[in-house]
């Protein structure tokens, strides 16, 4: 009878900062897999503390006490299956990113991660030590290497792990979400395999963290690259694999393939589940945004009645005398659709006390973009009014077009506590709105059908700040500036390489010069969710004093 090893992999969520909790979703992981006959239960890179951890991790007490409690777990879970956990260590006054093997009460092998990422959102090379290769341990009748997270971006680490008698290659990871990034993951991995010659598990976390959000997407690899489990995408879930050990070495029973979604699906389900974590994981249950009858704030409120349920957000219409007849039709349209409460507070009589005050000192001047940023403001002043009172978080609506070339008014629009759609230009806004409303799934806490009206999708965008005003008033169509924009951020090209690529030149030097007017707005702004690898905050960090400007 062939030699088996059965490997549960744990693909969880744990919380940044939450030792104590972490742990306890370690043990009751460890239970299911001891129930389950496993020899072995796998979590993912530095589960104990939680990922990223930024400088948390140089804490002393902090990182103490994450090595103590895997100590803890160590010392509880025996008799059963070996545990593999990710967290601190701390070697000669040193701290690493370390992957631990528990068996029979004790630590039996410290793995210690050789490749630090050092860019994008990563920035281990600040708090951890780059350490030399760690050769394979044994399990059971197995020998597993284990090159944590970007040591399988590279080849070095598998190869020296195969050379030095590895039989299965184990990878934890602390993999954020971008778009493609499941492909990408999947063609590395077919790489290390194909060089290699050995099985590979790549085992992810799941779960939003501030702006990343971790999508899971775990599968294995048997010899050849073929996939023989494929774990769902942003679903916490636990795994039984069963390798057999055959005349060429081991493979895994062929398992479930879990569908992974196309793009459109995925971003929108990142800006679920990152707003649903985010607002859990900082204690809050409930949400208020101002509903405008715009698009941007119609996802919003979407996205949250799907993280959190409709009966827990308030929507507020904030009408001035600007704010069309059509606008209040739709925002309650949109409120009644998603099952959301919808209030209406006026902003007229506070902007007539305003203007009343300044009148003095703005007597003889015409009005300007002042008198609508006021208005922007006002309406920023009673929302965080009514987080303020009743214990709700403000969300933020404005999408990255808008982020990106300062259409937003910081204190006012701009005001909250997270964006869900901070990384999502305007274009992909309208087909997000369309995907919503085709598409219901049972990840979704809001109800399924149309939730946003077909007259918000297709108006034409407006602030509503000023008479019969439009965006296009001031900036160029929204398919035209995101195809900029697009390039000028995501692809970081010049001002002659966009003017090559058929862009008037005059439209691309002004949206470069908004660009970078407003990043002293973007250091400012909410936390929101990552999307793009040039998402505003970590991904792309830039002065905010800042006088060059491309001349080519």
């Amino acid at each position: 009878m062939a030699e088996t090893f059965r490997l549960s992999l744990a693909q969880l969520n744990p919380s940044v900062g939450a030792l104590a909790a972490n742990a306890a979703k370690a043990r009751r992981a460890w239970e299911e897999a001891k129930a389950a006959g496993s020899d072995m239960v796998a979590l993912t890179e530095m589960f104990i503390t939680g990922y990223q951890t930024q400088d948390l991790i140089l804490k002393p007490a902090f990182h103490t006490a994450a090595i103590a409690a895997i100590k803890a777990l160590a010392k509880e879970c025996t008799p059963g299956p070996a545990l593999g956990i990710g967290g601190p260590a701390l070697v000669d006054g040193r701290l690493y990113n370390a992957y631990y093997i528990c068996q029979g009460g004790h630590i039996t092998a410290t793995v210690l991660k050789h490749h630090l990422p050092n860019e994008a959102v990563f920035d281990e090379k600040r708090i951890f030590t780059p350490a030399d290769v760690h050769g394979p341990y044994t399990v059971g009748p197995l020998r597993i290497g284990t090159p944590i997270c970007e040591d399988a971006w590279h080849p070095d680490v598998a190869e020296t792990l195969m050379e030095t008698g590895a039989e299965l290659l184990l990878v934890p990871n602390g993999s954020p979400y971008h778009r493609g990034k499941p492909n990408l993951r999947l063609n590395l991995m077919v790489s290390r395999v194909i060089e290699t010659g050995l099985p590979l598990v790549y085992l992810n976390m799941v779960g939003g963290q501030d702006d990343q959000v971790f999508d899971g997407s775990s599968m294995v690899l048997n010899p050849g690259g073929q996939l023989a489990v494929q774990m769902p995408q942003f679903e916490e879930n636990i795994t039984h694999v069963t390798f057999r050990r055959v005349a060429e070495g081991w493979v895994a029973d062929q398992g479930e393939i879990a569908h992974i979604p196309p793009i459109g699906e995925a971003d929108y389900r990142a800006c679920v589940l990152s707003l649903a974590d985010y607002m859990a994981k900082c204690g809050f249950k409930k949400a208020v945004l101002g509903l405008s009858g715009g698009i941007d704030s119609a996802i919003v409120a979407a996205i949250a009645a799907d993280a959190i349920g409709p009966e827990n957000v308030r929507c507020v219409m904030l009408p001035s005398e600007f704010t069309s007849a059509h606008s209040l039709e739709d925002a309650a349209a949109c409120a009644q659709a998603l099952g959301c409460r919808l209030d209406t507070l006026p902003i007229t009589a506070a902007q007539n006390a305003v203007a009343e005050t300044l009148a003095p000192l703005f007597e003889g001047l015409a009005e300007d973009t002042t008198e609508e940023n006021i208005q922007s403001r006002l309406r920023g002043v009673l929302l965080m009014a009514l987080s303020n009172k009743f214990g709700e978080m403000l969300l933020t609506t404005g999408n990255k077009s808008e982020m990106a070339v300062g259409y937003c008014t910081i204190y006012g629009d701009m005001n909250g506590g997270y964006n869900p759609v901070k990384d999502m230009y305007k274009t992909r806004m309208f087909l997000t709105a369309t995907w919503r409303n085709e598409h219901h799934r049972d990840w979704m806490k809001g109800p399924a059908g149309v939730v946003i009206p077909q007259r918000i999708i297709t108006k034409p965008p407006s602030a509503e700040l000023r008479a019969n005003q439009t965006d296009q008033d001031s900036l160029p169509p929204y398919e035209v500036l995101d195809a900029i924009l697009e390039g000028l951020v995501e692809r970081d090209l010049s001002v002659a390489d966009l003017v090559a690529e058929g862009f008037d030149r005059a439209t691309v030097k002004r949206v470069e010069h908004l660009l970078y007017l407003a990043e002293y707005k973007r250091f400012q702004s909410a936390p929101g969710t990552r999307l793009t690898q040039k998402a505003f905050w970590l991904d792309r960090r830039y002065p905010i004093a800042n006088r060059f400007r491309d001349e080519s």
